[in-house]
């Protein structure tokens, strides 16, 4: 128990800025089981994100909330996803070749394709969101999950593709196992049993097939993934589960 105790609490110090108990270190070991909360780790930032809605809805107009919610999120996480994604979209919009591509993703600096696709994925997360009435608060925290639950498949089903040994995430990208892929799926899914209906569920399809489509991509042009490349499509995945629920409730 305490082991497992330990391996969650280095995915929290991973992928949070959540304050962790001093003992917590970046084994290579607990890194690369920490992936297997990878899921919970979601469900703990949707929750946060939902609280800081909640709260604010009372004195504040609901897209106010939904900004300061979304705001508040990005800042519990760091950017981390966020951050990859504008990685992904720099490389892969600026880079011909793997190693060009590989390359530009690991500059720290931001380029015009990151903060172009940074504006488009807000843009369309916040008014997506701002059109989502019903049951707001768990749609908030069953995106973080399910998304992170569909980006855990990318980890599975494509080799790391950096050679270096100096990638901090090398450790979380690679070694996934199936068991791991089996626990983010169950709680990754588990915000949907809180919804009116059993139909939520055909909303995981939409962003399943993004999650593949954005998969053979990487694998075709850097032979792999990367942690950018999981934060890319933890993100991407997110916002289709938005828009899968919104076009969803139009029929049920």
């Amino acid at each position: 128990m305490k082991k497992e105790i330990t391996i969650f609490f280095t995915a929290m110090l991973f992928f949070t800025r959540i304050p962790c108990p001093k003992w917590i270190d970046h084994s290579s070991s607990n890194m690369q089981k920490s992936t297997k909360y990878f899921s919970l780790v979601g469900i703990i930032v949707g929750f946060f994100g939902a609280l800081t809605y909640w709260s604010s809805s009372y004195i504040l107009p609901q897209n106010i909330a939904i900004l300061l919610s979304y705001i508040a999120t990005i800042w519990i996480t760091g950017a981390f996803h966020e951050d990859g994604f504008a990685d992904v979209c720099d490389g892969f919009g600026g880079g011909w070749t793997k190693d060009k591509i590989l390359a530009i993703m690991k500059d720290s600096l931001v380029g015009t394709y990151g903060i172009v696709g940074l504006i488009c994925l807000f843009t369309l997360k916040f008014f997506t969101l701002s059109e989502i009435n019903s049951q707001l608060l768990i749609v908030l925290i069953a995106g973080h999950s399910v998304s992170r639950c569909i980006a855990s498949f990318i980890l599975y089903l494509y080799p790391y593709a950096r050679t270096d040994e100096s990638s901090k995430s090398k450790a979380v990208a690679s070694s996934f196992k199936l068991s791991y892929l089996i626990v983010n799926i169950i709680i990754g899914i588990l915000p949907l049993l809180f919804f009116k209906t059993y139909w939520v569920f055909l909303a995981l399809i939409p962003p399943f097939l993004a999650m593949l489509l954005l998969g053979r991509f990487f694998n075709k042009w850097i032979g792999g993934q990367t942690g950018d490349c999981v934060g890319a499509t933890q993100q991407i995945s997110e916002v289709v589960f938005y828009l899968s629920l919104l076009g969803l409730w139009k029929f049920i």
